[in-house]
């Protein structure tokens, strides 16, 4: 099932004992396009401090009650690595904390979550979309992970010129990949909402605010519309493939 970031902020999540935070925004990685980790808000407890906290530690989900169980205790994450969230996040960064923690490298193994698609405990990779499969170089010098409240907003440029904004992300509660973006055709008349996989994105420039895409502006705007109160169905997604003239990342 796919659920908008919008839709997963200000979840509660609670540890073995007590609860060490809520949800303020998400970092998805720009290679895989992959949610990488939750960014939470401590509250009093710990100075109001900004923590990260990895899908790795993550045992349940409850939609009603918008809290995630996770693995770990308010000791745990007070002790845990000082990352400075106001800089961009390094791969060192990220080896303390998983060397921290004990999780699994992502960046070991050539699937979303190195050595599977899931961040939990399968390791059935049978089903494992085919633009997950190919390795990924990740650089120590180079920095992949991004907010995604700060890519909201930014202009949308297809192949021939302005097409619209980013209004939201959908997210794959299972593997937590990055479906598609929403992209409101507001440089067409009132606009409406479509979807945008992002296999078809051909560049980000992020000091211009700015996504490139590889499709023209007349055929996102005759692309199958969003709505919102439908979500993504199995036939908007088959449909929206086949306009597109591309193989589904399920085949």
């Amino acid at each position: 099932m796919l659920h908008t970031i919008e839709d997963m902020l200000g979840y509660s999540i609670h540890a073995a004992v007590d609860d060490v935070g809520k949800t303020v925004d998400y970092y998805f990685d720009d290679k895989q396009w992959v949610i990488r980790y939750l960014v939470l808000e401590t509250g009093s407890w710990l100075s109001s401090r900004k923590v990260l906290l990895s899908p790795f530690a993550i045992k349940d989900i409850s939609r009603e009650n918008k809290t995630f169980s996770v693995s770990m205790n308010s000791e745990q994450v007070k002790n845990s690595p000082l990352i400075d969230l106001d800089k961009p996040v390094s791969l060192q960064d990220e080896t303390e904390y998983t060397n921290y923690y004990g999780y699994p490298r992502y960046w070991d193994g050539d699937f979303l979550w190195g050595a599977s698609i899931y961040s939990m405990t399968s390791s059935d990779t049978a089903s494992m979309p085919a633009h997950t499969t190919k390795p990924i170089n990740y650089s120590a010098t180079q920095h992949h992970l991004r907010s995604c409240e700060a890519i909201i907003g930014h202009h949308v440029e297809a192949l021939d010129g302005p097409i619209g904004h980013i209004e939201q992300m959908l997210m794959d509660e299972q593997t937590w990949a990055i479906r598609y973006l929403i992209i409101n055709t507001s440089n067409w008349g009132l606009g409406h909402q479509v979807l945008i996989a992002p296999q078809w994105i051909k560049a980000i420039h992020w000091e211009d605010k700015k996504v490139f895409v590889d499709k023209l502006r007349q055929n996102i705007k005759a692309a199958p519309r969003f709505d919102p109160a439908e979500g993504v169905t199995q036939k908007f997604e088959k449909d929206l493939f086949l306009h597109y003239g591309h193989r589904g990342y399920w085949e």
